[in-house]
């Protein structure tokens, strides 16, 4: 039984891995704030007709961005290979992402929604693809066996980051739209118009400036691999390297089995956490500040999920903690789409319809956030000890073609999960039903990856 990735020694010091892991720290918020709790529930709630349009809409988004980032990631990890530094990658691809975020304050409601959705488009796009490059540079700074510790304390400091954020959002910008006052109880900073989506459009710029902020370190202090080869030839090199590794993967089927069950799985997740808020927004017609306060919930209970979760990998490997999530997050999922006024668990568990007032006031209200811890729990880690399952079973040389093929496996059928719960969304007029695809991504997905050698390099009798 032998792993790639044994023999190598990284030396890095601690100032170097803090950087890397303050990477997930700068781009966790536009994944808090933008996607999943109070920009695209912005965008369904306020820029379409309707809760059933607003979401096909926003699917309609994650599906335009899956397909892109699964055609071009696997190529874009086998270009880092060729062109060993990865920093110029991520700079450049920053640009985009901060430009694109910036441009969202022009999404008031009335304005364009093709334009909207063209920049959610492009700023995940380039948040995937540096994060491609980020991923690739962890064999090379982490020894194997630090790797899932490592892995989960980044996941859990961007959740901290994407908490802070939407704290402030909702203590300082976002108004409730019965009282005009924020969380804390004062106007919205800077005169925001909650009527007009301000509140809501201005989480574009701030996600911007603290990716720009906070992805300094890394670039200050986390040491990059030497140069490769000039950009031209680390295009044509990189197209070359990803059809062998390709051909490659047929000698490593512990390696492609994890792939593939990932890819399934992780559209699920990615569906879970991009239409969550949104479907939320519909059934129970939060806004911004109900939403916000929401997001904080699950974002404290992620820290301590991955924080937790990095003991659990260093202790059980990392493959237990992503099996266990999945059964977390299959639950989890169950519950959110079974709730509604009046009812849980499909109408097997009645609740009174009675609103008590105040923040999430009735039981449907109250049922919803308790599937949404569970959900905080198991999201994080999923994603985390992935991340580390597979940099235990590679060889740092080829850190970017297989991390490359690992944004694949969580993108390549990206557009299956929202497209599904799109089409379903729209076919039958129920968010509800739409909803319902994600559970088979998540089952199917836990199924393969049972039968999944850990690591899963590793050679079996």
């Amino acid at each position: 039984m032998t792993v790639a990735t044994e023999s190598r020694e990284p030396h890095t010091s601690r100032l170097g891995i803090t950087g890397w892991m303050l990477f997930d720290w700068a781009a966790q918020p536009f994944f808090t704030v933008i996607t999943t709790f109070i920009f695209g529930p912005y965008l369904v709630s306020r820029l379409t007709e309707d809760h059933a349009a607003g979401q096909a809409a926003w699917s309609y988004t994650l599906t335009i961005a899956g397909i892109a980032i699964a055609l071009l990631a696997p190529i874009m990890g086998s270009i880092a290979d060729a062109s060993g530094a990865r920093k110029p990658w991520i700079a450049g691809f920053a640009v985009v992402k901060i430009l694109s975020l910036v441009a969202l304050w022009q999404a008031a409601p009335g304005s364009s929604l093709p334009f909207a959705m063209a920049m959610i488009v492009l700023a995940t796009v380039a948040a995937e693809f540096s994060i491609v490059f980020n991923d690739s540079m962890m064999p090379r700074l982490v020894k194997p066996e630090d790797t899932g510790r490592i892995s989960n304390i980044a996941w859990g400091l961007g959740y901290l980051g994407g908490m802070i954020v939407l704290i402030a959002v909702v203590a300082l910008l976002a108004a409730n739209p019965e009282t005009g006052r924020t969380a804390i109880g004062i106007s919205p900073l800077f005169g925001l118009d909650p009527a007009t989506g301000e509140d809501a459009r201005i989480t574009g710029p701030i996600s911007a400036a603290w990716y720009f902020v906070f992805i300094l370190p890394m670039f200050l202090f986390t040491p990059d691999q030497s140069k490769g080869l000039p950009i031209a030839a680390a295009v044509r090199a990189g197209f070359s390297d990803l059809s062998a590794t390709l051909r490659d993967l047929r000698n490593k089927p512990g390696i492609l089995r994890f792939l593939v069950a990932r890819m399934i799985y992780q559209d699920g997740v990615n569906g879970l956490l991009a239409l969550g808020g949104t479907f939320a927004a519909g059934m129970f017609a939060w806004q911004t500040f109900e939403l916000g306060i929401y997001g904080i919930i699950l974002n404290v209970v992620a820290i301590g999920g991955c924080l937790y979760a990095s003991r659990l990998d260093k202790r059980l490997g990392s493959k237990t903690v992503v099996v266990m999530s999945l059964v977390c997050l299959t639950f989890a999922t169950v519950g959110i789409v079974s709730t509604g006024p009046g009812f849980t668990l499909f109408g097997l568990i009645p609740l009174p319809t009675a609103d008590s007032g105040g923040l999430f006031g009735t039981a449907a209200e109250k049922a919803y956030i308790v599937y949404g811890l569970l959900i905080g729990v198991a999201f994080g880690p999923v994603q985390a000890s992935a991340r580390s399952y597979l940099a235990r079973s590679i060889h740092p040389n080829e850190a970017g073609r297989y991390f490359g093929l690992y944004a694949l496996s969580g993108r390549a059928t990206s557009f299956l999960a929202p497209l599904s719960v799109a089409l379903i969304t729209t076919a039958t007029g129920s968010a509800r039903l739409g909803m319902m695809a994600l559970i088979a991504f998540l089952v199917v997905g836990f199924l393969l990856l049972l039968r999944t050698p850990y690591p899963a390099a590793k050679v079996e009798a």
